[in-house]
């Protein structure tokens, strides 16, 4: 891999793992598509990496309230959404360690990621059709339940953990704005967890200066996604992303049918 292209795949993950659009499937079209080596799932989840230390950097106040709120005795919002959290990150879990070898292979497959990037993106079309009625403070242990669900979903390259669980929270009514901000909290123990799950497979002759850079590409745009996201959806809805994700599925499928 060259330093380029750890910047390009940086920059990719750094804008999938946040906007609604699949990274994962991203790193995996980009590389077939240019006709690159495929870097492999141990270099995704490490770019993956550079993604949660974004994350973890953007909401440190909101992670000090919710593990104060934990440690409490006295029931409060931060305590229950600690556990929320906490919660809903087990069905995610649960099936990513299941069904981890075909992650590797069988799901990483050009016309499936086509398909499901259209697929997700008229469900999150019709689910932000919805009217706006809640906020965090308003969701229930069945709401986090059924957000981390969905969240298992994003195992399959292009379903998107983001978009997968922001469309259920949609669905469930949640502003944009904090169908985003749990989805984003939320992906901090999943993507910790596959991190470390991960790195066991990594070597130190992995470690190079290409894949740095990619890291600390991802965490830098992964900064700028979080904060441009959270803004834009104060004022504006999810089109723009649906229809990113069905151009991009129908010219994925096209390809995958007549060309390649």
């Amino acid at each position: 891999m060259t330093i380029l292209q750890a910047v390009i795949l940086g920059i990719v993950q750094g804008l999938g793992e946040f906007l609604p659009i699949s990274s994962s499937a991203h790193l995996v079209l980009i590389p077939w598509l240019f006709g690159w080596q495929d870097p492999g799932l141990t270099f995704d989840v490490a770019l993956h990496m550079g993604t949660l230390l974004a994350v973890v950097i953007y909401f440190w106040r909101d992670w000090v309230s919710l593990l104060k709120g934990a440690i409490s005795t006295k029931p409060s919002y931060e305590r229950r959404i600690f556990w929320y959290l906490v919660f809903a990150t087990i069905p995610g879990a649960a099936i990513g360690l299941a069904l981890e070898s075909k992650a590797e292979t069988v799901f990483r497959n050009p016309l499936l990621i086509g398909v499901m990037l259209i697929v997700m993106g008229i469900l999150l079309y019709l689910a932000d059709r919805r009217r706006q009625l809640r906020t965090m403070d308003t969701m229930t242990f069945s709401d986090a339940i059924l957000i981390g669900l969905s969240q298992a979903l994003a195992i399959i390259p292009g379903v998107s953990r983001s978009g997968s669980t922001m469309t259920v929270a949609r669905w469930l009514s949640l502003t944009r704005e904090d169908a985003a901000r749990f989805s984003f909290l939320m992906s901090t123990p999943i993507v910790m967890g596959a991190g470390i799950l991960s790195m066991r497979h990594l070597q130190l002759t992995d470690i190079n200066t290409a894949f740095i850079v990619g890291v600390i590409t991802s965490f830098i745009i992964g900064i700028l996604s979080i904060s441009f996201l959270l803004r834009y959806l104060k004022t504006s809805d999810f089109k723009i992303f649906v229809g990113y994700r069905f151009l991009l599925g129908l010219a994925v499928i096209v390809i995958a049918l007549f060309i390649r």
